[in-house]
């Protein structure tokens, strides 16, 4: 099963892909909820490169490693990996007026609903609108 989420930036295509994909702004905005965070960020950002996102909860309960490897890179309108368990992600990036629309496709997993799915990966999203906007 194939979900998707979107959200519209009011930020160039340009800044929007740069706040996507550097480690330092992934920090800032990789959470699905306020008691977690993404604590380490790395990116090697080519066909073939990999990412490694630490995400945990604030308290230091849990923690586990986002991770996969680019297999396409289309500076500034599309990303597509693989995670680690094999499941696949495309992201596009589309500037409308100054603003920039995200649509993100993944592959659901089988532990939790895909409503559930959806809503982190949405929450995801909206924290990095947020993060944009307010840099603006």
């Amino acid at each position: 099963m194939k979900i998707n989420v979107s959200v519209r930036v009011a930020r160039p295509i340009a800044a929007v892909w740069q706040g996507w994909n550097t480690p330092a702004s992934i920090m800032q905005w990789n959470a699905a909820s306020e008691d977690w965070h993404t604590d380490d960020s790395r990116v090697d950002l080519r066909v073939g490169g990999r990412f490694c996102h630490h995400m945990a909860a604030r308290d230091g309960s849990l923690g586990f490693d986002f991770e996969g490897t680019f297999t396409a890179v289309e500076a500034p309108t599309l990303l597509r990996y693989v995670m680690d368990d094999g499941r696949s992600v495309t992201v596009h990036f589309q500037e409308e007026a100054g603003e920039t629309l995200i649509n993100e496709e993944f592959d659901a997993e089988s532990e939790h609903s895909g409503e559930q799915q959806r809503a982190g990966w949405q929450s995801i999203l909206n924290n990095f609108k947020r993060h944009m906007e307010s840099a603006s």
